[in-house]
């Protein structure tokens, strides 16, 4: 008699985007274990603002958990009250938005210093160009390769 045959076990992994919401309320208030009443109180502070389906159900993405779990940390671990964790994510999110700011005006000075150092290198080679065509006031300057050489007449006095 043959071994009975084993279930095949297939796993199929999702990749989701981290601020798509997906989770409804009771997944959402079980991931970041707190009571689904609590993620109403933060909604309601603005603290979180999950998206919401067609029929108005709220839907929580992982990035709203995450932020979740940060809000515990912050009243549980740290002792802030909501007015402090309503002040730290603010300073957080002036923060992030700054950095980003910073790093714009850091590559926007590079590029002006790689086109002054190109311009400073330029004007080195026109300067090597440019001689006094007449020596008269009013004269032109002109670039040396266009230039007729000067004569000038040399007096000699015989005494």
């Amino acid at each position: 008699m043959p071994a009975p045959r084993r279930p095949t076990r297939t796993r199929t992994t999702i990749t989701v985007e981290h601020d798509r919401g997906v989770f409804m309320i009771s997944v959402a208030a079980e991931l970041a274990e707190m009571h689904p009443q609590t993620l109403r109180m933060y909604e309601a502070r603005g603290l979180i603002e999950p998206k919401r389906s067609p029929k108005g159900t709220r839907l929580y993405s992982q990035a709203d958990v995450d932020r979740l779990r940060r809000i515990q940390e912050m009243t549980g671990d740290l002792g802030l009250n909501l007015a402090g964790v309503e002040r730290v994510l603010e300073l957080e999110e002036q923060l992030r938005r700054m950095v980003g700011r910073v790093k714009a005006l850091e590559r926007r000075s590079a590029q002006l210093q790689e086109e002054i150092a190109s311009l400073e290198d330029r004007r080195d080679e026109v300067r090597a160009d440019i001689v006094r065509y007449q020596a008269r006031p009013g004269s032109e300057i002109v670039r040396a390769a266009d230039a007729r050489p000067l004569r000038q007449r040399i007096r000699v006095d015989p005494g």
